[in-house]
């Protein structure tokens, strides 16, 4: 669950106080998206692919937010999503994957998320 970029910055349109702490209008915050992700009380180990965690009503808003969220959410984001689909949709159906490493591989974040051995793959053509 690691998204496109660490993070982002935000601005308090307006003096507010949170958890007894005074915060004035144009101070600038930064979301850690990481962070959120992997949050324990968001998901249930978040470190696990599980797909099926985005079944029903999906996550509770702004906990999953791969694209930030919002007004100003990836204008790209659904162009992205339909590119992944239609290049998977086409990956899978012509090929036979075969992964080369053990699954239990650990990200490193540089500061994208990656596996610490790289992700090498055998495709084979399917007949």
């Amino acid at each position: 669950m690691a998204p496109a970029t660490p993070g982002g910055f935000k601005q308090a349109t307006a003096d507010f106080t949170y958890a007894g702490y005074s915060f004035p209008k144009g101070w600038k915050f930064h979301w850690s998206i990481i962070s959120t992700h992997k949050n324990l009380e968001n998901f249930l180990d978040p470190e696990t692919f599980n797909p099926s965690r985005f079944d029903g009503n999906g996550p509770i808003p702004y906990t999953f937010v791969p694209f930030g969220g919002g007004p100003r959410v990836c204008p790209a984001q659904e162009f992205a999503r339909l590119q992944i689909l239609t290049f998977m949709h086409h990956l899978v159906r012509r090929y036979k994957w075969e992964r080369l490493l053990p699954s239990d591989e650990k990200l490193i974040f540089k500061p994208l998320a990656l596996p610490a051995k790289g992700l090498p793959i055998r495709l084979q053509r399917h007949e």
